[in-house]
């Protein structure tokens, strides 16, 4: 999802400069602003009690984040961090539901995105119970393929860490490591240079 960024600067939106490992905002924070990314990295992560993050979901150039709380009025569900030196830009909440009320084509694109993120989140729950590391990275490399999401178009070169991959799918790294392995073996994908192409 992608407000027109002429659009969100008539309206009042402002740039911010995010260096890399910068938090953004905090779980359980009150949400203030409307946030796309402009360019750089951001996660979008649950911390627990000893500090391993649970990857939600890497945020791309043109994708909007932390939007839940400006439609339920809910704090922040988990904590954004710049991932490599970025930049976003913020739109003041109340301003950001006003230009929804007067672009609906904007509200219904809302309704999309988060309906896709709710499928996401049941895809990613049913491979965690699913104990099957195989299946679960051979069925979240697919998705990101149909989908066209933290996957080069041009390459499908992946462009998460086999770290980014565990954080994101509850498994230890190094059982990424070796079911990546074992899926290259099977010819289900490839490894150059250490980076896996699906």
């Amino acid at each position: 999802m992608m407000i027109d960024i002429d659009t969100l600067l008539a309206w009042g939106g402002a740039y911010k400069k995010c260096a890399a490992n910068e938090i953004i905002f905090q779980e359980g924070a009150q949400a203030q602003f409307y946030y796309q990314l402009v360019s750089g990295s951001v996660r979008w992560v649950n911390i627990n009690d000893d500090g391993k993050e649970f990857l939600q979901v890497m945020i791309e150039p043109g994708e909007c984040f932390g939007e839940l709380p400006l439609f339920d009025g809910e704090p922040f569900a988990a904590t954004s961090i710049a991932d490599t030196d970025s930049m976003i830009i913020r739109l003041h909440r109340p301003t950001f539901h006003q230009l929804i009320k007067e672009n609906p084509e904007i509200h219904s694109a809302f309704s999309k995105l988060l309906s896709q993120r709710l499928r996401f989140k049941f895809l990613i729950l049913r491979e965690m119970a699913n104990h099957n590391p195989e299946h679960s990275i051979s069925t979240l490399l697919s998705y990101f393929k149909q989908t066209q999401k933290n996957i080069c178009s041009k390459c499908n070169q992946i462009k998460l860490t086999r770290q980014q991959i565990a954080n994101m799918t509850g498994l230890r790294v190094e059982t990424v490591i070796r079911t990546i392995k074992t899926l290259q073996s099977k010819g289900q994908l490839h490894i150059t240079k250490g980076k896996v192409y699906c």
